[in-house]
């Protein structure tokens, strides 16, 4: 991927350091580049935790991005666990997800494109039906791609009611598309203040700006390459029926009910 310049832009803007560790979890595919770009606006580029996407496999071996005494933002997709709750005890945290019927199509698109770099080349090219597709991305591939509800458990609904920052990608998609209005501003005066910037910069929507402007994210819709199948905009019925099988509740669980 592209890398962005968004270092470069956060330079541009007076920084007030992080007072605590911050992390930014979600379930992939869900607006991750958004929320993080976003948010980088508004801590110095020497607290961002850069070294690596931080997920289970890889926590022991970056902890330092939940040092006190560095207060970094760090990022990725942790599932939740023993090891997770002790090591993130002292960070804020804020969980990221979106309604599963437009996860299953983003998640598609992506599996589908060059930017993807799994074990799934397979099914690429037309080879399957775009619906046996889309039921892969709900049911999962054996010992391949875990199932869309083994990711929504463990990296959302696991870290739901122990004090956490629930944040839906609709809803920030809807306060940046309406940036100007005075329910975006209450929006993300309280969503930066959970995040611990505090006070809020007064050029506030000037750095939301930067920060979401998608050709810096390398996994926006547009940015992806090399897609040879079309995927619908909206997810058929007899999927969104799939979903109510394989997950009842999990919707209801989220909001989205």
């Amino acid at each position: 991927m592209k890398p962005d310049t968004l270092n470069v832009e956060n330079r541009k803007f007076e920084q007030t350091p992080l007072r605590q560790p911050l992390f930014i979890n979600s379930v992939p595919k869900s607006g991750t580049h958004l929320l993080r770009n976003i948010v980088r606006m508004f801590v110095p580029v020497e607290q961002q935790y850069h070294e690596q996407f931080i997920q289970h496999p890889n926590l022991q071996q970056h902890l330092e991005a939940f040092n006190p005494e560095k207060n970094y933002l760090s990022w990725g997709h942790l599932l939740f666990s023993d090891a997770s709750a002790i090591e993130l005890a002292n960070s804020r945290k804020v969980v990221l997800y979106r309604d599963p019927h437009t996860w299953v199509l983003a998640r598609a698109r992506f599996f589908l494109s060059d930017e993807f770099s799994g074990n799934i080349d397979h099914v690429k090219g037309g080879r399957i039906r775009v619906e046996e597709l889309l039921n892969l991305m709900i049911l999962g591939i054996y010992q391949k791609v875990p199932s869309m509800l083994d990711l929504y458990v463990h990296n959302a609904v696991a870290w739901l009611g122990a004090g956490n920052t629930i944040v839906r990608y609709e809803d920030l998609v809807h306060a940046v598309k309406n940036i100007d209005s005075l329910e975006s501003e209450v929006y993300f005066r309280k969503l930066l203040g959970d995040c611990g910037i505090d006070p809020v910069p007064e050029d506030w929507r000037e750095r939301v700006k930067v920060g979401a402007d998608r050709k810096q994210s390398g996994t926006a819709r547009e940015n992806l390459s090399g897609l040879s199948v079309e995927i619908p905009n909206e997810l058929p019925e007899a999927q969104k029926k799939l979903i109510e099988f394989m997950a009842p509740g999990l919707r209801k669980m989220l909001g989205y009910e």
